[in-house]
């Protein structure tokens, strides 16, 4: 009978609280929801800019799946790529080419290496064949050389999501502390006691994001510093631009985290956001595809902070851009930030009305 009533009191228990029955049944179904979308979009095929190519061998590459661009002669390819938003260029000079890839995706470069390099291969042995009227020897594949815009030939696909994980494991970690620190204030007693007092809403705010906030900071240079010095992940740009990012990313985890921490009365309650806030953040930071999702997917993907951190540190780690030209990026986070902490002075009210 006690063990019966010992599981009665546990089951009214977590039915009385309906965030738990969420966590349980509704949180699942969305994130298997959002998983299905985002592993079921559209397939992209690269873009292919091609000089002096003849309409076979382009028929072939579109055959392939390849969407070709034709060009004229270009006096500079690295800039036609990224000018023109091209996963490479095929330049072709007799039965010699050169293949310049973009290799932002290793995934997508080496697949339209591969590609590339069958098709012109068989385009070069049919021509020779026509020529001599016999069956000529296969190519050697320094018949097209290949150049890269980014990265290289050793590139590894985890090169291009390290920087992203760098920002994940910041942000997921200062929204987490935060927002169980400050949780904790609240079931101690001690918001309620500085509330009692003639400070203000702001003061407190302010009070809070100071003090995690050189806790954040110090945190984010050290996972910084060992990603970079330990683990060798890839770095092509300034590190004190990736700890800026960085920064800013924990400003902004630390006032969500401030601020959600105001609707959970535990610490399990706090845990409960992290399906809602921080799993569906992992899908639109760029680990997968966001051109493939379906148009309203890309819409929903600015509405996360991740999107422009993942964005701004591949920018300056992979690929090497200035402060400068991550800018927008941490405008909008700073953006995000700003709204965040408003939202929690507006959340304090229910604590004390001024």
């Amino acid at each position: 009978m006690r063990i019966l009533a010992l599981i009665k009191r546990i089951l009214l228990q977590i039915l009385r609280d309906k965030r738990t029955l969420a966590l349980l049944f509704v949180a699942p179904l969305l994130v298997l929801t959002l998983m299905n979308l985002v592993f079921n979009g559209n397939t992209i095929n690269p873009v292919l800019g091609v000089a002096n190519g003849n309409q076979h061998m382009i028929e072939k590459l579109n055959d392939a799946d390849i969407e070709v661009k034709e060009y004229n002669k270009v006096s500079n390819v690295n800039e036609t790529i990224l000018d023109k938003n091209l996963d490479g260029f095929l330049q072709i000079e007799g039965e010699k080419a050169i293949l310049t890839l973009l290799n932002k995706d290793p995934s997508i470069a080496k697949s339209l290496e591969m590609k590339v390099k069958q098709i012109y291969n068989q385009e070069i042995q049919l021509m020779q064949m026509k020529h001599n009227g016999i069956q000529s020897e296969p190519l050697s594949p320094d018949v097209v050389k290949t150049n890269y815009v980014y990265g290289s030939s050793d590139t590894a696909l985890f090169d291009t999501f390290s920087p992203i994980l760098v920002g994940f494991f910041v942000f997921f970690f200062v929204f987490l502390i935060s927002g169980i620190g400050l949780l904790n204030e609240r079931t101690t007693g001690t918001l309620e006691r500085l509330l009692s007092t003639p400070i203000k809403r702001g003061e407190i705010v302010t009070g809070y994001l100071v003090g995690y906030g050189l806790l954040a900071v110090i945190q984010t240079v050290i996972i910084v510093l060992f990603a970079i010095n330990v683990l060798d992940m890839v770095l092509m740009g300034s590190i004190w631009t990736v700890i800026l990012i960085n920064v800013i990313v924990a400003l902004v985890a630390l006032s969500l985290g401030i601020l959600l921490s105001s609707f959970a009365s535990s610490e399990f309650q706090m845990i409960q956001f992290i399906p809602i806030v921080i799993v569906p953040q992992i899908f639109f930071s760029g680990i997968f595809s966001i051109e493939g999702m379906a148009e309203w997917l890309q819409i929903l993907a600015k509405f996360m902070p991740l999107y422009y951190a993942a964005d701004a540190l591949k920018a300056v780690m992979y690929q090497g851009l200035s402060l400068s030209d991550i800018s927008r990026n941490l405008y909008i986070l700073l953006a995000f930030a700003a709204v965040f902490i408003v939202l929690n002075l507006f959340a304090l009210k229910k604590y004390r009305k001024l």
